[in-house]
């Protein structure tokens, strides 16, 4: 509000409207107690997560510091994933349950003969999207600072603790910014890279839409790790978005939402989520601050070489996550990591403007200990123009 952290941006007033009309729409339909203490909550960790990062990364320098921070966390984390996918058992939860109450350890069915590593988190898809998200940030920031084969190296520690979750959801996002990265160095000469991928992408889609009788996402489901699991998200949207329709002002706030009743009431998509429990005003606030984000920082012009890396990690993992977001719901310290990403590259819509040199408050003079002498009269004649 102050101006302190730069302007106040599209995205922030969005976020800001859909943390308000989610309170409004929870006291529509649970009462005034459950929509503030609710809606109090979804405002903090929304707001919250994304204001940190806002108001505290306003540099390249702190943009990479936070790359090293989520970096050091995964490999913290990395022991204990490879402990726990072997032996099955949650080690970091007993090891804190010796202290304090813990989160519930998830039962999962192995997948290749390894257990879904849970790590301190609520699912295994959560692992692997917390440990998967700082991947594109660590392969690019430390450019000009570490080694190409370092910075691999880090990137491929990060890589292997989230593929430790078994997930195809968090594997699909890191495999998104393992091939944005390859793009992004095979074509790094080439100014129109991105506009290239966008109509590759869009010819791509069509070509495995229009021959066949089966949409996109229903062919991408033959690669999933568990082809049902996959189709059921499928089958999520289809009666979340029939659920969004009937109730579209306020929602279903937590109230079961419209489905069968052999279906699970969880719904494992991000992007349904406030559509479904606070209506679509909701949705397109929520959308429209994530798109207004990336819309910013992407098309920021006259960036230096080391923001210019910033901001093409930035728009990497925010694509990944993206993506993540229709496979899977965000909830409690992956949700804040989330809204703390989508704020982490604000300050590039600033970095042109405190790159400029400050006046010296001397109109038309030099600074200080640089001012000239003036030349002698008799040189001042010698100079004069004949004319």
């Amino acid at each position: 509000m102050t101006g302190k952290a730069g302007k106040i941006r599209l995205a922030d007033i969005l976020l800001l409207l859909f943390c308000i009309w989610s309170i409004i729409a929870l006291i529509a339909v649970h009462g005034l107690e459950t929509g503030l203490e609710s809606g109090g909550m979804l405002l903090v960790e929304s707001m919250g997560g994304y204001l940190v990062a806002r108001c505290y990364i306003r540099s390249a320098e702190h943009f990479r510091a936070t790359a090293k921070l989520l970096f050091l966390l995964v490999l913290l984390l990395l022991p204990f994933a490879i402990a726990e996918a072997v032996t099955g058992q949650r080690w970091l939860l007993k090891l804190f349950r010796a202290f304090a109450p813990t989160i519930a350890e998830g039962q999962t069915d192995p997948r290749w003969g390894l257990t879904r590593v849970q790590g301190p988190l609520e699912h295994p898809i959560l692992f692997g999207v917390f440990c998967g998200a700082p991947l594109a940030m660590i392969a690019l920031v430390y450019r000009g600072k570490l080694g190409v084969m370092q910075r691999y190296s880090m990137a491929g520690l990060v890589a292997l603790t989230a593929m430790l979750s078994l997930s195809s959801g968090p594997i699909v996002a890191m495999l998104v910014q393992i091939g944005l990265l390859v793009w992004n160095g095979l074509l790094r000469n080439v100014a129109s890279r991105w506009r290239i991928l966008w109509v590759l992408t869009a010819v791509g889609y069509l070509a495995l839409e229009i021959p066949t009788s089966q949409t996109v996402p229903m062919i991408l489901t033959r690669f999933a790790f568990d082809q049902w699991t996959a189709f059921y998200r499928l089958l999520i949207f289809d009666y979340g978005w029939q659920s969004v329709m009937a109730h579209p002002f306020f929602g279903t706030g937590f109230n079961d939402w419209l489905h069968p009743s052999w279906m699970s009431s969880s719904i494992d998509m991000l992007w349904l989520v406030p559509a479904v429990r606070h209506g679509l005003p909701a949705f397109i606030l929520y959308m429209g601050a994530f798109f207004a984000a990336a819309h910013a920082v992407g098309f920021q012009p006259g960036l230096d070489g080391r923001q210019t890396d910033c901001r093409t990690a930035y728009m990497i993992f925010l694509t990944a996550l993206f993506l993540a977001g229709w496979t899977v719901h965000f909830w409690n310290a992956t949700y804040v990591l989330f809204m703390f990403l989508v704020g982490s590259g604000l300050w590039l819509c600033d970095a042109t403007a405190e790159a400029e040199p400050k006046p010296s408050g001397l109109r038309g003079r030099p600074p200080s200990g640089q001012l000239r002498r003036p030349a002698p009269r008799h040189a001042q004649r010698t100079r004069r123009s004949p004319s």
